[in-house]
């Protein structure tokens, strides 16, 4: 969950340099790699203990063999790089931000020649067309422009080989409600008003950095999308991909969430996983037009899966 940590009140080697399209992307490079030291303690990391995340189960399940080659796109600081230089023969670690990708070749050490370093956006895949066995993006499809967004996707989907996969863990917006729905009982309990335990929900729930219209969310200068799961359908199924399996990724109750030690007892918040195929068969071919978003129809052919959780649905 690309989100800051909230309180209980409110508050082979290389590096090949970076192609911004537009300002934007270079202010936004700026801003994050601003805060590359302290990224594990201001947004959620869904590595860190006490995380349940399927992802990496389903990653490790399939038939994979040690000279695929993956992509790491929007790295981050890289908590990701070891567990992907354990089982890849070849691993592109792609960030926008130079001071995440200098915080990840710092913790790898001596491993980070073995990484090939790309600063550039993660729409900028023309060079890796049809040559990815697996593509991961953890909290990094967070474009507040959704243009972008959509030809990010795009640009995945055609980056992919035939039986590729994408694997990518979106913050969920529907996560945010959740919580608000248990702050705004948690006011009422302690004897508040339905108006004041609304107050008390969305002063600690942060909502005024939140648009939830629209699903965007602006903290310490940087700007970010957070997604509903039917536009997670509806955006990657117009991107071209046709089986979409969505899982969540549960986190615990700390520190990192407001009144969190009043809700220990409550089912636990989430983020979207998300695995994504390009091709409901690895036979099929790339659809006739890829430039194009294809039609509503070749999702209806494999529609999403919810994977159920271990834990009791929220």
């Amino acid at each position: 969950m690309s989100r800051r940590a909230a309180s209980d009140s409110p508050k082979p080697g290389f590096t090949v340099p970076a192609s911004p399209t537009n300002p934007d992307a270079r202010d936004q490079g700026r801003a994050w790699s601003r805060h590359a030291e302290r990224y594990e303690e201001l947004f959620l990391d869904p590595f860190r203990p006490g995380v349940t995340n399927p992802l990496l189960e389903l990653l490790e399940a399939r038939p994979q063999r040690r000279d695929e080659t993956v992509a790491d796109l929007g790295c981050g600081t890289g908590p990701l790089l070891p567990w992907l230089l354990e089982r890849f023969g070849r691993v592109i670690a792609l960030d926008f931000a130079p001071g995440m990708i200098e915080a990840s070749r710092q913790r790898l050490g001596p491993e980070a020649r073995r990484v090939e370093f790309l600063q550039r956006s993660m729409e900028q895949l023309d060079d890796f067309e049809g040559t990815l066995d697996v593509a991961v993006a953890f909290n990094s499809v967070v474009m507040p422009d959704t243009r972008v967004i959509d030809r990010t996707l795009v640009a995945i989907r055609r980056a992919l080989k035939p039986g590729g996969v994408f694997a990518a863990i979106l913050p969920a917006m529907d996560a945010i409600l959740y919580h608000t729905m248990l702050l705004y009982e948690l006011g009422l309990e302690r004897g508040g008003q339905p108006e004041e335990a609304a107050r008390f929900a969305a002063l600690h729930a942060e909502h005024s950095q939140y648009d939830f219209a629209l699903g965007r969310f602006t903290y310490l200068g940087l700007r970010q999308k957070f997604w509903h799961p039917f536009e997670i359908e509806w955006r990657f199924a117009r991107a071209g991909f046709v089986q979409v399996e969505l899982v969540k990724v549960l986190y615990p109750w700390d520190d990192q969430f407001a009144q969190a030690e009043a809700l220990q007892d409550q089912p636990r918040t989430w983020d979207w996983g998300v695995l994504a195929r390009p091709h409901a068969d690895p036979t099929e071919g790339r659809p006739s037009t890829p430039d194009s978003p294809p039609p509503q129809r070749q999702h209806a052919r494999s529609p999403t899966k919810h994977r159920a959780s271990s834990e009791p649905s929220a």
